[in-house]
């Protein structure tokens, strides 16, 4: 299960990539436009130096027709990084342009994908992932685990090869059971990310280690023995 980040802010992803073994970054629109930036295509290259060319970035178009997200694509790809995942909704549209980027050697991801018919018609299409809303499902009192679980359900059972990121995360209770139904990665806030890694017992527990050890040996490090 790979956890990557869904923001845009470089000092999160600064820090969190330094501390935590962070796969990647997603972007949309609306998470570059919360950062202000002057230049969106910079803020994007300054996410890139941030990652190193084995974790994975995603970039979404903004074009709603195929023609214009063909063109997005290249130039995000032409100006980024070559292995950069374009996001792209699986409307009409999308569906023909992923189609298209498949054919074009470029990689893409459905996003904005809400039920399993989607998600089947997207990979049939070729994208390499696949991008469920999982609160955004449960915020219209419906089930978005189960949507992640159904869609897991079928690629194995028609040995699809897409990978599921599952997307969308109100609490790491989500995030979890999105694990154990099945997806491959997650993409969640900063926020959310630190509070996956903490936990109460670890840092009460850490806590006792260092009474207990300064207790005999003082403050020396065991490599000033």
């Amino acid at each position: 299960m790979k956890i990557l980040l869904d923001t845009a802010n470089l000092e999160d992803i600064k820090r969190l990539n330094d501390l935590y073994p962070v796969r990647g970054v997603t972007t949309n629109p609306t998470i570059l436009t919360r950062e202000n930036a002057e230049s969106w295509l910079d803020l994007l290259k300054s996410i890139d130096e941030i990652l190193s060319s084995e974790q994975l970035l995603f970039v979404q178009v903004t074009a709603s027709n195929c023609e214009e997200m063909i063109k997005e694509a290249e130039f995000l790809v032409e100006n980024i990084r070559e292995n950069l995942y374009i996001k792209i909704p699986v409307i009409p549209e999308g569906l023909k342009t992923i189609k298209k980027l498949n054919g074009m050697g470029i990689n893409t991801a459905a996003t904005a994908v809400f039920s399993t018919q989607q998600a089947v018609i997207a990979a049939n299409a070729g994208a390499g992932f696949i991008a469920p809303y999982v609160n955004r499902l449960d915020n219209i009192e419906a089930d978005g685990v189960g949507v992640v679980r159904d869609i897991a359900e079928m690629f194995k059972i028609h040995n699809i090869k897409s990978k599921i990121i599952a997307a969308s995360f109100k609490n790491v209770n989500q995030i979890k059971e999105c694990c154990l139904a099945g997806a491959d990665t997650a993409t969640v806030s900063a926020e959310l990310y630190e509070e996956a890694a903490a936990h109460p017992l670890t840092y009460q527990a850490v806590e006792q280690f260092d009474a207990d050890w300064k207790s005999l040996y003082g403050d020396k490090f065991m490599y000033q023995y």
